[in-house]
């Protein structure tokens, strides 16, 4: 029944999760469009001032020598950060593949335990973890040096088995490996897409608990012939039919562990709150439990009790990976903020640079943004997604000036359990937008402008340029540019905002004021990372 209502409601919970975020994006970008009810004015941007400024407003190339990084342990931690946290995984995987490991050998009562079996088996239950490292660290490079160093492993010990046991046959072992870890990996595999991850695990977490329910009467009923007579001949006295009795069970199971499903979502929205899990570790705890009910089968045959292997073995990954990031909770630079701004019509590519900006720089800091439709179902958080289902989403949005005040201080900028800061997302209506951006430049320890496509008919952007020149240090931010920006349209942009810049912006008095342009473009993908976090921490 487990693996059964497993695998049936993954195979509802990805269409269902599609149709929930499409709903979920359609809302927003409503409401987004649409002015606060009672908003005050928005406060107007700082007057320009009569005069030009002193100096002329360079641009500079942000990947060049000459703005190489003043402060190298900076970028090298926000680089490195995502990588010790994939260690503590992978040592958290060791501990499940052992567990796992142990669990087979003793439900099927192996006597012959060979160290190249020992290897093999070890090996089989550790390919979570690379799903795992490259979830939380890896950028595409990496994962197929890691995904062709794990079956290049695997490729070796089932040489090696060959060699000392010449009669077995050389598909045996690939077989046993897609039987154990083929199942669950396709299965994921969908719920880690970008597109549906943000909110995947709780759905799928919905729909199997339901699909499970729906069979429980039937199962409970089977095995009480008494009780399941009495149901009948009540259905039979009401003018139901043998098949209305058997789908009304499933139904009534079905509606029943549903709710029991909707109190487990408020229940794990709450701990998120309270802040006793991450959107991150409850994505990678899914996946885990996953495999650890797919594996548990393969020896439950031996007693129904080995079914309890898979949950032992995620528990010992839960403690080990806890013990971890306890120990490494210690280390590490104070946190920095990031403000991320961006040209919202970019859709997939915001979503790409999104994702490979987060993986590394929630390990240092916060992110703040505002709401946007390019982002605005990759970065949903689960209590933000859970109002969306209760109705209350009206709730996450900026009213006025007094309900900004109040969202800034409420600012969550704590580190989560597994060392990651959050993502700070300001949804806004059409009138509230602004004043929200002017009060996050002005809080931010570093800004990010994703420019790429920008082109006259970004107006919004152009406010937000003017913003940042006359409102923050262009000293801590970086313009991301790419060959789709319209760079003549730019450079008069800038130029024409210079020369209008407010009397008391920092950056008048600059005795070499400059925009900094990175072209994310003119390299590959992990260089051009290093590079703008080079930029960002310099």
């Amino acid at each position: 029944m487990l693996p059964g209502g497993l695998i049936v409601g993954a195979l509802l919970a990805y269409p269902l999760s599609r149709l929930l975020l499409r709903a979920y994006h359609r809302s927003i970008g409503r409401s987004m469009a649409q002015a606060a009810s009672g908003c005050v004015t928005p406060k107007p941007p700082a007057a320009a001032s009569t005069s030009r400024p002193t100096h002329e407003l360079q641009l500079l190339d942000a990947a060049s020598g000459a703005d190489a990084a003043r402060d190298p342990a900076a970028s090298r931690h926000v680089l490195d950060a995502p990588w010790r946290a994939a260690l503590a995984y992978a040592a958290a995987g060791g501990a499940f593949a052992a567990v796992m490991t142990a669990a087979w050998l003793a439900a099927t009562r192996d006597d012959a335990v060979a160290l190249t079996k020992l290897t093999i088996l070890v090996w089989t239950y550790l390919w979570p973890a690379v799903l795992t490292v490259n979830l939380v660290a890896g950028l595409r490079r990496h994962h197929r040096i890691l995904i062709a160093a794990y079956f290049g492993g695997y490729a070796l010990l089932v040489v090696i088995a060959l060699v000392r046991n010449p009669a077995t046959h050389w598909y045996e072992l690939p077989v046993f490996w897609l039987l154990i870890n083929g199942p669950p990996t396709v299965l994921l595999l969908a719920f880690l897409t970008r597109r549906i991850r943000a909110v995947g695990p709780m759905v799928l977490a919905f729909t199997a608990i339901a699909v499970i329910g729906s069979q429980i009467p039937a199962t409970i009923l089977s095995n009480d012939p008494a009780l399941l007579k009495a149901l009948a001949e009540a259905g039979t006295a009401a003018g139901m039919s043998a098949g209305g009795i058997f789908w009304g069970m499933m139904l009534a199971g079905l509606i029943a562990f549903a709710a029991i499903g909707w109190l487990i979502l408020l229940w794990l929205g709450s701990r998120y709150r309270r802040k006793r899990l991450s959107d991150q570790i409850l994505l990678v705890d899914a996946m885990w439990l996953v495999f650890g009910l797919s594996h548990s089968i393969g020896v439950v045959f031996e007693g129904w009790l080995w079914i309890f292997s898979g949950f032992v073995a995620f528990a010992a990954f839960v403690a080990v990976r806890s013990a971890a990031f306890a120990v490494m909770r210690a280390s590490g630079p104070p946190p920095r903020r990031l403000l991320l701004l961006r040209v919202f019509a970019l859709g997939a590519r915001s979503e790409r640079l999104f994702d490979l900006v987060q993986k590394h720089w929630l390990r240092i800091g916060d992110i703040m943004l505002i709401a946007g439709p390019d982002l605005v179902t990759t970065t949903v958080e689960p209590h933000e997604f859970l109002d969306f289902l209760g109705g209350g989403l009206s709730r996450q949005f900026v009213k006025d000036r007094a309900d900004l005040a109040q969202r800034l201080q409420k600012m969550d900028t704590a580190m989560d359990p597994d060392l990651r800061y959050r993502v700070n997302e300001f949804f806004c209506h059409a009138d509230t937008w602004q004043m929200t951006m002017r009060e996050l430049a002005a809080r931010g320890d570093a800004v990010l402008m994703d420019l790429r496509s920008f082109s006259a008919s970004n107006q919004g952007c152009l406010l937000e340029v003017g913003e940042l020149l006359n409102s923050v240090d262009l000293r801590r931010v970086v313009f991301v540019i790419d060959a789709t920006t319209d760079r003549q349209f730019l450079e008069s942009s800038l130029a024409s905002l210079w020369n209008s810049i407010a009397a008391e912006s920092p950056n008048r008095t600059a005795a070499q004021p400059a925009a900094r342009l990175y072209d994310f473009s003119r390299q590959p993908e992990e260089p051009a990372l290093r590079g703008l976090f080079v930029a960002l921490t310099s």
